[in-house]
């Protein structure tokens, strides 16, 4: 497979500007779950540029189990991830849904966002291979490390390598935590591939308390960079606000991630 380390002797490197995503950097990604209005999101953006974070996640389109729930603003969403690039000098990755969209995502996002539902939509996963722009693909709750790869490589086979994985968490039988963190993939794809991995310890347990554990135990088992939901006010999110971090509970925990990254020869740049 291309992505190999039999076919790569070395671990590559997604560079954004001054950002590298798979080197000894330790990478931060944070924002709220959905852009909800421009004062939220700009508040955000805000306190994760201030408290040490590189990258400005947010939804503007939203996949929702039900069709009743908040669905993102779509363009005007994008709109204003773009004003809050200008503002703070983040990067800004956001979830491409439809392929419909591609070219519309793609002159607004820094990186491109493909979440757990489409991990497995070849189709798509064939488009994105002809952008040159960074993908982020997010493991299917119910796939496989190997599938997971093996969806990375329709990227790369249709010429793009720049694919970060993203392990989101697992489908299993333990209900004390809405999913669970594979942390073994973690260290399984540092050995085996040249990939770059980040860790969402947000949806991986759903339960804002465990979000700064999880991240703390991803960073030591291998992770190149987090990605977590943290928003102004979580208790008046439109989605995901039990698993949202409050301002200061971000500022916490990049803290302590520092001093983690130090033990595993990482650096944390803020």
């Amino acid at each position: 497979m291309l992505s190999s380390v039999e076919v790569e002797k070395h671990q590559k490197i997604v560079e954004l500007g001054d950002i590298k995503i798979g080197g000894d950097e330790l990478v931060i990604m944070a924002g709220p779950c959905a852009v909800e209005s421009r004062e939220q999101l700009l508040e955000a953006a805000k306190y994760v540029k201030e408290y040490g974070g590189h990258i400005l996640r947010g939804g503007a389109f939203k996949p929702r189990t039900s069709p009743y729930s908040f669905q993102g603003l779509g363009e005007e969403g994008l709109k204003l991830l773009a004003e809050a690039r200008e503002e703070t000098g983040l990067k800004v990755v956001t979830e491409l849904m439809d392929s419909d969209d591609i070219e519309l995502v793609n002159h607004y996002a820094d990186i491109i966002q493909i979440g757990s539902r489409n991990m497995q939509n070849y189709g798509l996963l064939k488009k994105l291979g002809r952008l040159e722009k960074p993908i982020l693909l997010k493991r299917g709750y119910s796939a496989t490390i190997k599938e997971w790869i093996l969806a990375a490589e329709y990227i790369i086979a249709h010429g793009n390598s720049q694919v970060i994985l993203c392990e989101r968490e697992i489908r299993t039988f333990e209900t004390a935590t809405r999913n669970t963190l594979d942390l073994n993939a973690i260290a399984w794809i540092k050995e085996m591939t040249d990939l770059p991995i980040i860790i969402d310890p947000s949806h991986g347990t759903g339960k804002r308390s465990l979000v700064a554990p999880l991240a703390k135990a991803g960073v030591t088992a291998g992770a190149d960079g987090i990605i977590v939901e943290m928003h102004p006010y979580p208790e008046e999110a439109l989605c995901d606000g039990e698993q949202s971090l409050r301002p200061e509970e971000f500022a916490q925990m990049i803290k302590e991630l520092d001093r983690v990254a130090q033990a595993v020869d990482k650096r944390l740049v803020v």
